[in-house]
């Protein structure tokens, strides 16, 4: 996730979209992308919630953060683009917390102001009749399952690495899953239209095979 050729197509992608104005990353991490972003010119704030996260980002850039939960935080001034990548939004664990999260990039907009999401597609479609786990990663030290809840829409990734020996370090992620139609319809109870959406920051087409989008939400301009 921190190679080259994943970040700088965000990059690209997240500067031609911000058209010059400020941008604001929600859950901004350790800067993956804001640090980048920042040295293209643009104007980066972020609200994060980790602040060792925050301790690791303050070593690489002097970018201004906002302690605080993104669905709810507020960080100064208006932006022209708000975003939130690598499955970001699927942290918060209900519904209501997820459309509180548009709700709050909605309020830090102005008119015609851009919220970008990066999101998966749950991959339901591959689980065998009656089973709830699938592996998606298997190699060398290293293997990933994920686990469906599908009643209460909920996924937990397994990350289980090892060495030469018998023991494995684990470590989990619970997510909220969201199909795209679901997130338009968030989108929507904001105040934003889809205004685009593709496979992948290079602007690939989204299809139904794809397992993850780039999706692009803009409020109306007046």
């Amino acid at each position: 996730m921190f190679a080259p050729e994943v970040v700088d197509p965000a990059v690209d992608r997240l500067a031609a979209l911000a058209e010059g104005g400020r941008a604001l990353e929600f859950a901004i991490g350790t800067g993956r992308v804001a640090v980048p972003l920042a040295a293209r010119g643009v104007s980066v704030t972020g609200i994060e919630l980790s602040e060792p996260m925050l301790a690791k980002l303050a070593e690489k850039a002097a970018i201004p953060v906002v302690v605080g939960d993104m669905a709810t935080a507020t960080a100064p001034g208006e932006f022209s683009l708000v975003y939130l990548v690598f499955n970001t939004i699927g942290n918060l664990l209900t519904q209501d917390e997820q459309i509180a999260c548009f709700r709050n990039a909605a309020r830090h907009l102005g008119p015609g102001g851009r919220f970008v999401i990066e999101l998966g597609v749950p991959e339901l479609r591959r689980l065998p009749p009656g089973q709830d786990a699938l592996v998606f990663t298997a190699e060398s030290g290293y293997v990933g399952v994920d686990t469906y809840d599908t009643v209460r829409q909920h996924l937990e990734s397994h990350h289980f690495t090892f060495g030469e020996g018998r023991q494995a370090r684990v470590s989990r992620c619970p997510q909220r899953y969201i199909w795209p139609a679901e997130l338009d319809l968030m989108g929507r109870l904001a105040g934003f239209e889809l205004e685009s959406r593709h496979a992948d920051w290079t602007g690939a087409e989204f299809t139904t095979r794809s397992p993850s989008h780039v999706s692009v939400y803009r409020l109306p301009s007046s």
